[in-house]
């Protein structure tokens, strides 16, 4: 997918983009949500990223939480779509983003934590009463619409 998206990038540099792509809510037994630092922002996010042609939404959590976490997810439940000006991101780089993410809670994890390095510094898991100060701008929305729920 980096490659597709680089090809992308290649031909119209920085300039907006709407990319699809899905998220991954994972709990521990305590109720405590899953959540890796970002080599990129130095912010809190969720599992997740862009989808690769082809792919389905569930199918792109899915991997992405492998590709980042080494946990495997058994199923998906869709937790909600989310997409507007609040998702809008200007990466470090300076590429521009107007994302369209579905969130997921998974189920039925397993495996055990392997942070991919390149994209992630640690995992901690928080409680939703007590999350992070610094969470990524396009995940806020997802987790301030989880908590309300």
């Amino acid at each position: 997918m980096k490659d597709y998206i680089r090809q992308i990038r290649n031909k119209i540099g920085h300039d907006p983009l709407i990319l699809a792509g899905s998220a991954a809510l994972i709990f521990n037994d305590r109720g405590d949500l899953l959540m890796l630092l970002r080599t990129d922002n130095g912010c809190w996010g969720i599992p997740g990223g862009a989808m690769e042609p082809g792919e389905r939404l569930e199918e792109t959590a899915a991997r992405e939480t492998l590709e980042e976490t080494g946990l495997r997810v058994e199923k998906m439940k869709l937790f909600g779509i989310f997409s507007g000006p609040e998702l809008a991101y200007v990466y470090p780089n300076e590429d521009v983003t107007y994302n369209v993410t579905a969130a997921y809670v998974a189920r039925g994890v397993s495996g055990e934590i392997k942070l991919n390095i390149e994209e992630h510094l640690e995992w901690r898991y928080f409680s939703l009463q007590a999350l992070p100060e610094r969470i990524s701008p396009p995940i806020r929305i997802i987790l301030r619409e989880y908590k309300q729920r």
